[in-house]
C-alpha cells in the first residue's frame, strides 16, 4: 500500500490538527522514515496550505537529495569499486548485479572475492564470475587469507590484462569487529598504492528491510571508510521505503541503485523521483 493511502484520509477535510499530525507520526515511523525525516516532515505537512499526494511526494524528494552523478571511472583503466557491507544484506549479490549492469555498458569486468572471513563467499562470487564469463581473482596459497593482498593481486591481473574495472567483494560485520574495521582500512590502504587515485568508487550495500540497524550499519561503515554511494536492497516493495529516507540523512553520501528483486538483472538506477512517487502512491 502506498504511503499517502495510508496519510490521506487524515487530510482529506483539509483542515490539520495535531491529532493528524500525531498518527500521521506514527504512520511515518513504522515506515521507517526515522525520527528526524519524520519530524521533518510532519512540520511541513502542519505548514502547507494544501496537503495532498503531490505535495508529500515533494517532500520526500527533497529530503532524497538529487541525483547520484554517473560512477567514476579512472582516467586509465582499470576503475577499482570497493564493496562493502554486513553479511546478510544481499553484498556479494549486488557486486554479480553491478557486474551485469556494467558488462551491458560495454565494459569488461573482473570480480575480487577479498571476503576471507566468511566461509563459502569465495565460492559464491566465483559462482557469479562464472556465469558473467567474468575473470575472477580469489584467496591463493600466497596471499594466506590477506584481503588486501587479493584487493592488489586484482588490481595487478586487471591492469596486466587490460581489464576495464575491478569489483572487490570485501568482508561484512564491520560495525562490531574491530579487525575487520583495520582490514577494510587496509584493503582501502593497498588499493591506494597499486593505482593512482584508487578506489574509484566505495559502495556500502545495505537491506532496505531491517530500520534503523541499517542506519548504524552506514554510520559505522562511513565512519571507518570513505564511502561514496550506497546500494539499497530488498526493495520489491514499499512498505519500508522510507529506510532510504533516513539512510540519506545519516551518511552524506548519494544512493546510487536498489535492488529490486533476485534475478541478476534487478539492480535499479536511483532516481529520486521516481522513487519518492512509487513510495507515496504504491
Amino acid at each position: 500500500m502506498g504511503l499517502w493511502k495510508k496519510v490521506g484520509r487524515f487530510f482529506s477535510s483539509g483542515v490539520v490538527d495535531t491529532v493528524k499530525l500525531e498518527e500521521v507520526q506514527r504512520m511515518l515511523v513504522e515506515a521507517d522514515f526515522g525520527v528526524a525525516a519524520t519530524n521533518e516532515t510532519v512540520e511541513r505537512l502542519s505548514r502547507a496550505e494544501m496537503v495532498d499526494q503531490a505535495s508529500l511526494e515533494r517532500i520526500v524528494v527533497e529530503q532524497l537529495g538529487p541525483p547520484a552523478s554517473p560512477l567514476a571511472r579512472a582516467p586509465e583503466p582499470p576503475t577499482v569499486i570497493l564493496i562493502f557491507g554486513v553479511n546478510g544484506t544481499g553484498k556479494t549479490t549486488s557486486v554479480a548485479k553491478l557486474a551485469k549492469r556494467l558488462q551491458s555498458e560495454g565494459r569488461s569486468v573482473m570480480l575480487a572475492a577479498a571476503d576471507t572471513f566468511r566461509a563459502g563467499a569465495t565460492e559464491q562470487l566465483k559462482v557469479w564470475a562464472d556465469r558473467l564469463a567474468a575473470p575472477f581473482v580469489g584467496v591463493g596459497a600466497s596471499q594466506r587469507g590477506d584481503p588486501a593482498a587479493v584487493a592488489f593481486d586484482a588490481v595487478e591481473a586487471a591492469t596486466t590484462r587490460g581489464i576495464d574495472t575491478v569489483l572487490v567483494d570485501t568482508a561484512g560485520r564491520l560495525h562490531t569487529y574491530e579487525r575487520l574495521r583495520e582490514e577494510l582500512k587496509k584493503v582501502v590502504r593497498v588499493v591506494g598504492k597499486r593505482k593512482t587515485g584508487a578506489p574509484h568508487e566505495a559502495l556500502l550495500v545495505l537491506d532496505g528491510t531491517v530500520g534503523q540497524n541499517a542506519v548504524r550499519q552506514a554510520e559505522a561503515f562511513a565512519a571507518a571508510v570513505p564511502l561514496t554511494g550506497l546500494v539499497i536492497t530488498k526493495l520489491d516493495g514499499t512498505a519500508k521505503g522510507g529506510s532510504v529516507i533516513a539512510l540519506r540523512r545519516a551518511v552524506q553520501v548519494p544512493i546510487r541503485f536498489l535492488g529490486t528483486g533476485e534475478t541478476v538483472e534487478d539492480l535499479e538506477l536511483f532516481d529520486p523521483v521516481t522513487f519518492a512517487h512509487r513510495l507515496v502512491s504504491g
